[in-house]
């Protein structure tokens, strides 16, 4: 008779085990990933619209700053001479997590808790995974983004829903 219900108790344990480390990946606490990437620059050859400043321009800024997890950089959004812009990482540290993206929003950025889950209240356009959680790192922006609206970005965990750091920006 205890046979049975000892088998039972460690299969749901280790059902638990094996679901839990599937949910939290703990091991990114202890994994890193570095992206080092260059300024963006248009391809030789592409001219800049006419009327169009021929050097890249920054259009707005901001720090980061912690959330659920320490997270340090600043982030810039730069107008490229053909006219495209890029959101743009720069000194970026932060911890490794499941499924973190790069959102660009209109919700205020709150310091604490409090900030933690407001990024997915309002409108937010997502620009793609976080390609690392340290370094430099550059995300196109769509061009039907409207800056004048969407004024924050967060690091978006995705599957816990919570923002890991955020950023105010302001116009340069």
């Amino acid at each position: 008779m205890r046979r049975p219900l000892i088998v039972t108790f460690v299969a749901i344990v280790g059902l638990g085990i094996g679901v839990g480390l599937v949910l939290f990946e703990p091991w990114r606490l202890f994994t890193s990933t570095t992206v080092e990437e260059s300024l963006p620059t248009v391809p030789s050859g592409t001219a800049a619209p006419t009327g169009k400043n021929t050097e890249t321009t920054v259009l707005a800024r901001g720090k980061l700053i912690t959330h659920e997890h320490e997270t340090t950089g600043t982030v810039t959004i730069l107008e490229l001479p053909d006219g495209s812009r890029v959101l743009r990482f720069e000194d970026l540290n932060t911890s490794d997590g499941p499924d973190l993206r790069v959102w660009l929003t209109d919700a205020k950025v709150v310091e604490g808790t409090a900030g933690w889950t407001v990024f997915d209240d309002g409108k937010h356009v997502e620009l793609g995974e976080l390609k690392g959680n340290k370094g430099d790192q550059n995300y196109p922006l769509p061009a039907d983004v409207d800056l004048e609206t969407l004024t924050s970005v967060s690091i978006w965990c995705a599957r816990f829903h919570v923002s890991f750091g955020a950023a105010e920006l302001s116009a340069a």
